[in-house]
């Protein structure tokens, strides 16, 4: 699907596509919007650019020669965003290409931060002059929405503590598992967050002659630095609090263990007794005692009794 943006007195405007004709769109538009596109709309975009559309795969490169570059087409800058699906958080890259007079992005999924952005330029909320400052814009919003998604993972964090440090009745097998859910959305926060920083990194080269742009940029890269501080105490807390739950159900465990081998000891002499006078030799004293039974039960609860009082008086009980 294509959406097309144009810069109408100093804000973005999202612009109404004629029936069935987007290429009448395609030199008027400041900025295109491709999610998905289908072979036809790649077909039209590569008659804008006048080379070929990268693929999701090409898209997907780790290399930072392949996520940032410059060639006829224009200035690449391939950026990792979070994106939530099935309660799980998961990484998409998507290709920004800036030209003198038009950015494109082309990605394969929806994503949240590009329906904030359309929602704030319906509203007249989103400012631009240039192609160049849309895509400062968007990566700027990126990173305020990392913000507030830590945010949010820190309150989770706070809950996931009670439950583990002052919850009694808390099933600390589902802590480990939000725990784990929560590791796994911080680190790929963090991914995004190192991405973005060679995004800008790179932009801060070759947008020499836009000062206003470094200078903005510059202010991205030093709260990215105070998130990745942020990302950094949430992997230590995560740690701490993983360890202390499985710390509480190793002595959970143990207590169970321990009841166990007590119960063991405790019915050992009982057992040992039972076992002496199960024996069916001729020639034992106690067989014609009358008060034989009685007394060889006795022993036995005297016996299982002994060792219970001496691990109670210890205090191992």
């Amino acid at each position: 699907m294509l959406r097309f943006f144009r810069i109408v007195d100093g804000f973005i405007k999202e612009l109404t596509i004629p029936e069935g004709d987007p290429t009448a769109l395609l030199r008027q538009a400041d900025w295109i919007d491709a999610c998905e596109p289908d072979d036809d709309e790649r077909k039209i975009l590569q008659r804008l650019l006048e080379t070929d559309i990268p693929e999701f795969d090409d898209v997907e490169e780790i290399e930072a020669s392949a996520r940032c570059f410059v060639d006829q087409a224009g200035v690449h800058v391939h950026s990792l965003f979070l994106n939530l699906a099935d309660g799980r958080h998961n990484t998409v890259s998507v290709a920004c290409i800036l030209q003198n007079d038009c950015l494109i992005t082309i990605r394969e999924s929806e994503l949240a931060d590009f329906r904030l952005l359309r929602m704030r330029a319906r509203r007249g909320q989103v400012e631009a002059r240039d192609p160049a400052e849309m895509l400062v814009t968007l990566l700027e919003q990126k990173v305020e929405n990392h913000a507030d998604g830590l945010e949010d993972l820190h309150r989770q964090l706070e809950d996931v503590s009670y439950l583990v440090l002052e919850d009694e009745e808390a099933e600390l097998d589902e802590a480990i598992n939000r725990l784990a859910r929560l590791e796994d959305s911080n680190g790929k926060t963090r991914l995004c967050l190192m991405d973005t920083q060679r995004n800008i990194s790179f932009l801060l080269r070759h947008l020499r002659n836009e000062g206003e742009h470094r200078e903005t940029l510059r202010e991205i890269n030093r709260d990215i630095e105070t998130l990745m501080s942020h990302t950094t105490f949430l992997f230590d807390k995560i740690n701490f609090l993983m360890d202390s739950t499985q710390g509480f159900i190793n002595i959970e465990q143990n207590q169970i263990i321990k009841i166990f081998s007590i119960a063991a000891v405790v019915f050992l002499p009982p057992t040992l007794i039972a076992s002496i006078y199960g024996m069916n030799f001729e020639h034992m004293p106690e067989l014609e005692w009358i008060a034989g039974y009685p007394a060889a039960l006795g022993l036995m609860v005297l016996a299982a009794f002994a060792p219970y009082w001496y691990f109670k008086r210890k205090g191992w009980l």
